[in-house]
């Protein structure tokens, strides 16, 4: 009955949240279907759940990202870098799952040099998830690499150019994620040291779509109410500056700046003017999301039910 209690306690800022939502109906509906409704409801069951931990080692699905939203909105988890959390998280994991002589290579570099400049651009608030997931990449492509040394019968200290050669090849994929453990290797003597890879070079686009078919794509984001408010704001986004999802999905409401009659959109610290249309599109979201004109910059303009990338910090529950 007591830890029953502490539960309740716990959770009524959650309840102050929900309840405080324009339409009730939504909430219910949502609490009825949601397989974050659901999670949210084990939780409750366990006040001791109620931590960044302990969600952590659950399938890191939409579900959870939602719920975890949910409980930083309430104020029932303090706010974190979820970009710099899921970089941690998963090299964690990864790292668990190596064998020793392979886990005693990637261990260090991933904490020293990957996480640390991690830690050091989140503190800059210049962290995102795509960089995250250039981070996750550049682990992995170490692993691939230690991977094959092993098919090979070769250790670091044996490499040879034309080995490092001959991987580079066969994964084009690979060869740029693979500069940075190689480096770090380098630099600590651990292979030899006159050992060079090349970033592959740029290639410039080679698909452009035709103008008959880009201006109604565009245009129809603005009139077509049968398609989700964040959906029509994203295809905006990307059909009028050309913004990639991963970059979208980061977008707050602090990006935003109305003046004498224009609207602003801050993107790489550069204030865009949105087009009327748009201005108008991104501020029917944000007015749907309970919260948001409360919590200055914790609402996202697309909710991760969209674009499943991430949570949106606002606390609008999905239908």
């Amino acid at each position: 009955m007591r830890a029953s209690t502490c539960t309740v306690c716990a959770l009524h800022p959650l309840a102050a949240v929900l309840t405080g939502a324009d339409n009730p109906y939504r909430v219910l509906q949502w609490l009825r279907r949601s397989p974050a409704a659901r999670l949210l409801g084990r939780l409750a069951l366990d006040p001791e759940a109620l931590d960044h931990k302990s969600l952590d080692v659950l399938p890191q699905r939409t579900a959870t990202a939602y719920v975890r939203g949910l409980l930083v909105t309430a104020g029932i988890l303090p706010p974190r870098d979820e970009s710099l959390a899921l970089l941690t998280n998963r090299v964690a994991r990864t790292v668990a799952e190596l064998p020793p002589r392979h886990a005693g290579l990637v261990r260090p570099f991933a904490a020293w040099h990957i996480i640390r400049d991690a830690r050091r651009r989140s503190s800059r608030g210049r962290y995102t998830y795509a960089a995250h997931r250039g981070d996750c990449g550049n682990v992995l492509a170490a692993i691939s690499f230690l991977n094959w040394l092993d098919t090979q019968h070769l250790s670091l200290p044996q490499l040879q150019q034309r080995h490092l050669d001959t991987w580079a090849i066969d994964r084009p994929t690979l060869r740029s994620r693979f500069i940075p453990f190689l480096r770090w290797s380098t630099a600590r003597r651990l292979c030899p040291p006159d050992l060079v890879i090349e970033h592959s070079a740029a290639q410039l686009p080679g698909h452009f779509q035709a103008e008959e078919k880009h201006r109604p794509e565009l245009l129809r984001c603005f009139p077509d109410t049968a398609l989700p408010v964040e959906v029509r704001v994203a295809a905006a986004l990307v059909r009028l500056y050309a913004l990639p999802l991963t970059r979208i999905v980061e977008l707050t409401d602090d990006r935003l700046r109305h003046d004498q009659g224009h609207t602003y959109l801050t993107v790489n610290r550069h204030p865009l003017v949105l087009p009327p249309k748009l201005a108008r599109l991104i501020d029917e979201q944000l007015q749907r999301t309970p919260g948001t004109a409360t919590r200055p910059g914790a609402g996202t303009f697309c909710p991760v039910t969209v674009l499943g990338v991430r949570a949106p910090l606002s606390a609008s529950p999905t239908p």
